[in-house]
């Protein structure tokens, strides 16, 4: 008769997928709409090379792409009108605090004014001999000027409706390829260049150049105020840092997350509703190597990640924290859209759309009679009413410790020799001697043991740290174990190199004292004068 085996059930595979945290969850919200085109409808020939929201609702925005600048939606996120007035590639764009006016410049150092809504070429700023990367204007109340910054490494404070240049900001050795103006005063406004330099200009003082130089260490590809006015953040090389202008420049924190260069820098905020954590605002990062990373610098640490399929060189958020867009090299825009509530009439936008939604998503609850439930991994959150067991932390002893705890003595100083590490050895040495256990130790140690006691006490015993208790066990080791020492050629050597050593750092030290007479006498003529 055949022999039956037991079969063993099947074990199934524990789920290694982590939790996902609530900001992750909200940064992965931004999602193209059903009921507008996809992303691969929105790309061009050229490369995205800025994007900027208009400040006021609904926040339409602007990609420079080629000879063109394209205006978006911010309702829709269709595409509106296309200005393309330029005799060379668009480099730049900015909107006026009121949302009217749509300021560009282009490779020729041309700096072009148009009425957004009608697309009118209002005026022409013609002063950089290069090509103007860098066009901003202020974001408080001033609607008469804007800045600009070019190739030719100068920065342009401009009176709009005079068409004339108000002052030329002389200082950086290299192409200016960003900038930003502060949230808190039209008269003031950051510039960044290749020569790895910041500059923090104020045109009530331009007379003087820049108030302030910040060393970025790379050449500067972004730079943005963050929204108190008294930090701004930085992008060059592969490094993010953030600087506090108030603290007078001070480094705060260098981020290095991206494996390429770090080519544009904005303003998001995590919209949570109400209370402590609501609007809170981050740094986004775009880079060349695909990667958008969110930043929160007010604790220095990423929050979430994000990998496209091309390189990235721009990146928008609109005030409202509906919309976010990012532009690539190969010309495509990827636009998302998140699902804002209104929570007077309990309805949600939705590119467009509206319609009624619950006040909270229902979860299923897990209960202990699922099998999910045990299953739920160590990533997750405890809930409130959840009791936490924390299990004690095992404190590692080394093989000394755990021998000196049973009381092997002479065994716990040998694996300490062994180990060759002094501090070890010492605090070994030490607690013996506190056991005073010390001496029977070093006369029950046999010749080899002996000889990695020699050797050990030759090695160190000249050091400062270890003198002080290594000299007086050498003498009685000495009286200790002399017939021993007598007897073999290898403890006799030991001992003279140890005899060598001592007289070596008598000699030195009594050098030093001899050096220390001559200068004493010296310092305290130097003091009195």
């Amino acid at each position: 008769m055949a022999e039956s085996f037991p079969v063993r059930p099947k074990l199934r595979p524990t789920s290694s997928k982590t939790t996902p945290t609530p900001e992750s969850k909200y940064w992965r919200s931004f999602k193209i709409p059903k009921d507008i085109d996809t992303t691969p409808s929105k790309s061009y020939v050229y490369p995205i090379n800025a994007i900027a929201f208009s400040p006021v609702e609904p926040h339409d925005f602007a990609a420079t792409h080629s000879a063109n600048v394209t205006i978006f939606s911010g309702k829709t996120l269709e595409r509106k009108s296309t200005i393309a007035s330029f005799a060379n590639t668009a480099a730049s764009a900015s909107f006026r605090c009121d949302g009217k006016l749509l300021a560009a410049g282009d490779l020729t150092g041309t700096i072009h004014v148009f009425d957004a809504k009608s697309r009118s070429h209002l005026r022409r700023l013609k002063g950089h001999a290069a090509a103007a990367r860098v066009v901003s204007y202020p974001r408080v109340a001033d609607k008469f000027h804007l800045f600009s910054g070019g190739d030719d490494s100068v920065v342009k404070y401009w009176d709009v409706t005079t068409e004339k240049c108000v002052f030329d900001l002389l200082g950086h050795k290299d192409y200016v390829r960003c900038g930003d103006a502060s949230p808190v005063s039209d008269e003031m406004f950051v510039s960044g260049s290749y020569d790895h330099r910041v500059k923090l200009w104020d045109v009530r003082v331009s007379s003087e150049g820049s108030v302030m130089e910040l060393n970025h260490e790379k050449p500067v590809e972004s730079v943005i105020y963050l929204p108190s006015g008294g930090l701004i953040a930085t992008a060059g090389g592969n490094y993010v840092k953030i600087w506090d202008v108030i603290g007078g420049g001070k480094l705060l924190y260098s981020m290095e997350s991206h494996n390429k260069t770090v080519t544009s820098l904005c303003m998001g905020k995590v919209g949570k509703g109400s209370g402590e954590e609501a609007d809170q605002n981050r740094i986004l990062s775009v880079s060349l190597d695909g990667y958008m990373k969110v930043f929160d610098y007010a604790k220095f640490k990423i929050t979430h990640t994000m990998r496209f399929p091309e390189p990235l060189l721009s990146v928008g958020f609109s005030p409202n924290c509906s919309t976010r867009v990012i532009g690539t090299s190969k010309g495509t825009l990827y636009i998302g859209r998140r699902k804002v509530k209104v929570e007077s009439d309990n309805l949600v936008v939705d590119g467009g759309g509206w319609g009624v939604v619950d006040d909270e998503p229902r979860k299923k609850v897990l209960r202990p009679s699922y099998f999910r439930y045990f299953q739920r991994g160590q990533n997750l959150k405890p809930s409130e009413g959840d009791y936490l067991i924390k299990r004690p932390k095992k404190l590692k002893l080394a093989v000394f410790d755990k021998l000196l705890k049973k009381f092997r003595h002479k065994e716990a100083l040998v694996a300490a020799l062994n180990q060759k590490n002094p501090e070890s050895v010492v605090a070994v040495m030490e607690e013996l001697i506190a056991r005073q256990k010390l001496l029977r130790c070093v006369s029950n140690l046999d010749m080899e043991e002996l000889g990695l006691l020699l050797a050990f006490l030759q090695k160190y015993s000249t050091v400062p740290r270890y003198a002080g208790i290594l000299t007086k066990l050498v003498n009685k080791i000495v009286e200790l174990r002399a017939d021993d020492i007598r007897s073999s050629d290898q403890l006799r050597s030991h001992v003279r190199n140890l005899k060598r050593d001592v007289a070596e750092e008598i000699r030195i030290q009594e050098s030093l004292l001899e050096i220390q007479g001559i200068i004493s006498p010296m310092l305290r003529i130097a003091a009195k004068r």
